[in-house]
Parts: C-alpha cells; structure tokens; sequence
C-alpha cells in the first residue's frame, strides 16, 4: 500500500494513504448494503473537514419542502438534546473528559513496535480531530433554552446543570432529571418551568470510563418508569487495548431503580448512542458507530433494534458474521450468535442521534420514521455523514432509502462549517439538531408552517 508523507506549515507531519472508496455511498445504505473485501492500510485513511466558523448570516441547507433557521447560537460543543413536557430544551454542552496517560506496554521486541505505532496512530487521530473541531474542553454544562413567545427562536439559554462529568445523555422521569455522565449516572430532583438546578447530585449507578475510548453515555427510560437503558461505547477500535478493557462495554445496560443494580442488555455494539423507543413495536433502537481502518467502504454504520441478551459482533464480527481477522483470539462461538443489524447508515457516516417522529407536524409520510444526525466522516475518502437524514418506517421497519433533511454543512473550499450530532423533536413537532461544530442549534419545519411556529 502507498504511503504518502508530507509538511504542512507549521511543521505538522502527515501520513496518508491513497485508499479510497470503491463503493458507491448509497450502497453502503440499507437492509442489505454491499460489503467488499477489507482494505486494512499501515496507517489509516484520514480524510478531515477543517473546523470553520458558520459565516455570518448562513445557515444549514434544508431539502425541498423544508425550512431550517437558528433555534439557538452561542454554545459551547452541544452534543445532545433533550425536550422537556413544558417544551423546554435541555442541550449538553460536552466534550471528552481527560484520557489517562496511555504509556507504552512493553513486553517483547513485537510489543515495542506494537506500542510505537499505536503512538503515532493517536498522534496523528489527536492532531486530526483537533483540526476537525473534536478537541475543545468540556464545558461539562446541560443548559437550558426557552422559547418563550413559541417563533421558533430561543429567547433565553441559562446554565440548568454545571460541574458535571462530560455529560451526554439525559432523562425526566418521576420529577427527577437523570443525566448520564461519561462516568456514572446521576440524577437532580426538578420542578416544571426551573431554569437552574443547585441541589447536588444522587448518584444512581456508575458506569464503565477509564480510557473512554468512546466516552459518550446515552440514556432512555423504560416505557413503565422502573428502569434506565444507557449506552457504552468499546475502548478500543477493535479491542488492540486488551478485551479486558471491555467489559460491560460495546454495550447497551439496563439499570433497574429500586435496586440500583445494572445488568448487561446487549453486546458487540461497538459504539451506541441514539437509544430510542419504536413508536410502532415498542422495540428499543439504536445508532452504532462501527469499526474503522479497513477501507473506506468499511463497516458501515447502522441502526438497529437491540434484544434482550442480542449480540452484535463486535469485535469479532461486523454487519453479521462477517469476520475481522484483526481481532486475536477468535471467537468462532460468538460470531455464530451474531445478529446483522437492521439498516446500514453508510460507511463512517458516523451516525449518532437517532430520533422517531412522533409528531403530525411534518405529515404522514414522515410518520413515525426517524431522523438520524450524522456526525461525518475521518476515516473515508470521499467524505460521507455531515448531514441529517431521515428514514421512512412502515410497521416497525425501515421501508424505503434515506432522503437527506439537512446538508450545507461542507463549504465548498472543503471547511466545515458545522457536524450534526443529537436529535430531537420539540413539543411542536418540528426537529431540533445539534451542531457541535457550529455550537448552535438548527431548528428543521415543513416550510409552508415556517411563519406560523
């Protein structure tokens, strides 16, 4: 494989690999998307859209019949939404939290190669994401935004929660607000209309961190209120950290709440977000990042519903039982079980909301399919993801090709200018999306009602 090396200014060194995609993007959609041989490079294919602040007065472009405007700016790294009953908006304003220092695990001649590359792999993913706009502290901040005269505008943002922990996901049930940290759940005691919470935190059940390869938790509350389901992504790629490192990990929990007590729901999902409940089978979905650094046409990212003890491959499989060699040892056993996922999201989409339309507002061809934020790609060339994309569904199931709501966010000199992350329909009905790049929040309606809400 062809290894390109060069400088840029400032002295930044960068490897790339002349790899690219062989598969047509929209292949890499569906029930059944096209799988080619794995493409695994010396170093990864890194393709990276440069962070670039929205121009002034532009905005996302949404598709034919639709109308987006800013709900809210100003924000610090929003990933995550979430709508309170009185409409109110809770959005997490979160990053990563500190890594511990990895080091070198030096054991054998093999090791100490082994250790080196890794080095300059997270050398080069940190200087790249840091380009992308993926390396700003955590404000570590759920704020609350209000629309008050119901124009489709925030009139006022205040701080509802500080001094967390890389907070992601977050919940209301039986007056308490539960926010995921990336470390533990917790939750606050909350009266409808509060704009700030100062009581301190009941901690409800910690959760896997440590390295956090994958450090975003996201969470939902069972249809009858007894219980949590809350995501773990892996700490690796493709366990290269030790499978010790992944316990309860590539997972989704369920926390029962009288006990406190957290028990493993379903596995081999490598990084999960997006929990959300099926209007039409009341089955549990979710949103998983796959593995990456074999091709740019592999794995893509899915959505899938997740059963009670399901396993989903990872790492010793993906979309199924297609084996990845990488992973030492096999497990032949384990791969057997493998469930394939319901729908492909694309390759290195990286897809992480996922949100059902309940709502009448956006009529009934949109009914009950869901809405999925992708973040966009690092590991694909040509770029895929950067846009939010919507589903049909028809009795539970997904029934037609993805049709694109919200693209815009690559400039055409190659910047972006916002990443799509969480999403969320407000007390309207209309989509809210969070645009971690942009630091606002995008708000999507049928244009013809755009005057009215």
């Amino acid at each position: 494989m062809l290894i390109v090396l060069f400088v840029v200014a400032g002295g930044a060194v960068f490897f790339l690999s002349r790899e690219e995609a062989t598969v047509p993007i929209a292949e890499t959609y569906g029930p059944n998307p096209i799988l080619p041989e794995p493409n695994p490079t010396w170093l990864p294919t890194v393709h990276v859209a440069k962070a670039a602040p929205w121009p002034q007065g532009t905005k996302p472009t949404a598709a034919q019949g639709f109308a987006v405007n800013e709900f809210a700016g100003g924000l610090d790294h929003p990933r995550w939404l979430y709508v309170l009953p009185n409409g109110d908006v809770l959005v997490a304003e979160s990053n990563a939290p500190p890594k511990p220092d990895e080091g070198f695990r030096i054991r054998s001649i093999r090791s100490f190669f082994i250790e080196s590359l890794r080095s300059i792999r997270r050398f080069f993913t940190n200087l790249f994401q840091s380009q992308a706009g993926a390396q700003t502290s955590s404000a570590n901040r759920i704020s609350l935004l209000r629309d008050q005269d119901g124009d489709g505008v925030a009139e006022t943002k205040t701080a509802f929660l500080t001094g967390l922990f890389s907070p992601f996901g977050m919940t209301l049930l039986n007056g308490k607000v539960y926010v995921a940290n990336a470390n533990a759940i917790v939750a606050f005691p909350y009266q409808e209309g509060a704009t700030e919470i100062t009581a301190p935190a009941e901690k409800i059940v910690d959760l896997p961190a440590g390295r956090n390869h994958h450090w975003t938790k996201d969470m939902t509350a069972s249809q009858d209120g007894t219980k949590l389901y809350a995501t773990v992504g892996s700490n690796s790629n493709v366990g290269e950290n030790g499978l010790e490192e992944e316990e309860n990990r590539a997972a989704v929990l369920e926390i029962d709440l009288a006990s406190k007590q957290s028990r493993l729901f379903a596995s081999g999902l490598r990084n999960p977000n997006g929990l959300s409940w099926n209007p039409e089978s009341g089955e549990l979905w979710v949103a998983v990042n796959e593995r990456d650094e074999i091709g740019s046409d592999l794995v893509p990212d899915y959505m899938t519903s997740v059963k009670d003890g399901g396993f989903y491959g990872w790492p010793y499989s993906y979309y199924g039982q297609h084996v990845d060699n990488r992973v030492k040892p096999q497990r032949p056993d384990l791969v057997a079980q493998a469930i394939k996922p319901d729908y492909a999201l694309g390759a290195h989409s990286a897809s992480l909301g996922l949100t059902f339309n309940t709502g009448d507002l956006f009529g009934p061809q949109y009914r009950n399919g869901a809405f999925v934020g992708q973040h966009g790609s690092w590991n694909r060339k040509p770029r895929s993801g950067y846009k939010v994309i919507f589903v049909p569904f028809t009795g539970g199931k997904p029934s037609g090709p993805p049709q694109d709501i919200l693209t815009g966010f690559l400039s055409e000199d190659d910047k972006a200018f916002g990443r799509p992350v969480g999403v969320a329909i407000d007390r309207r009905g209309a989509l809210l999306v969070a645009d971690d790049v942009g630091n606002k929040v995008w708000r999507v309606v049928p244009s013809q009602t755009q005057s009215a809400l």
